[in-house]
């Protein structure tokens, strides 16, 4: 029985990867149940047994980019900085650092999805938006310690100021697509690096 779970997990987790790997290439529109099977190299029947449709299968997909970058994200290094602004920093240069490869390595499978979908698949709506304000949300508590550290009276708040990173990183992989490369993406951040430094200037400074 142990063997039996092990082949069904396994099969369930190389169907998920495949659907990584083809949506962030192909946007979640152009590809097919037929297409991440064989990529997966699983039956149909297999997909069938996991996911009731493409749809669900996108939601599960959704998830489980969530976990893998969680994990990511929490064994990074900036992760063990002290300072809350430094943590901050870091967390755009790590994902600055990231931003190498080809496009659909580097881009976001959230930002692809919903770009597509926000308004004909309101689930992967949903899932895509619980990844990327999750995401936004830990960068949030960063950033509110640095603020009551650096500059405790400015009127902007720390929610604000994550999702704003967010969307820089997810604005500049669109650009990246635009254009056919990565720089463009890495020039977006470090203007954002500015940002954030003249942002952080200490009150009275």
């Amino acid at each position: 029985m142990e063997r039996t779970g092990s082949l069904v997990n396994g099969a369930r987790e190389r169907l998920l990867e495949a659907a990584l790997t083809i949506i962030r290439t192909r946007g979640y529109a152009d590809t097919s149940i037929d297409e991440i099977c064989r990529a997966a190299g699983v039956t149909k029947g297999a997909f069938f047994h996991h996911f009731g449709s493409k749809e669900e299968m996108a939601v599960a997909a959704a998830a489980h980019f969530s976990e893998i970058t969680r994990g990511i994200f929490a064994a990074a290094p900036y992760r063990t900085l002290v300072d809350p602004l430094d943590r901050v920093t870091g967390y755009i240069d790590f994902r600055a650092s990231r931003l190498r490869g080809d496009i659909p390595e580097i881009t976001c499978l959230f930002g692809t999805m919903v770009q597509e979908v926000y308004r004909s698949h309101p689930a992967i709506r949903e899932a895509c938006e619980h990844g990327i304000c999750g995401r936004a949300a830990e960068v949030a508590e960063d950033i509110e310690e640095a603020k009551r550290r650096y500059c405790p009276n400015t009127p902007w708040s720390a929610e604000g100021l994550a999702a704003y990173i967010e969307a820089v990183f997810q604005g500049a992989f669109i650009l990246s697509k635009a254009r056919g490369g990565p720089e463009v993406a890495l020039e977006c951040v470090g203007h954002l690096q500015r940002y954030i430094e003249l942002l952080f200037t200490p009150d009275g400074a």
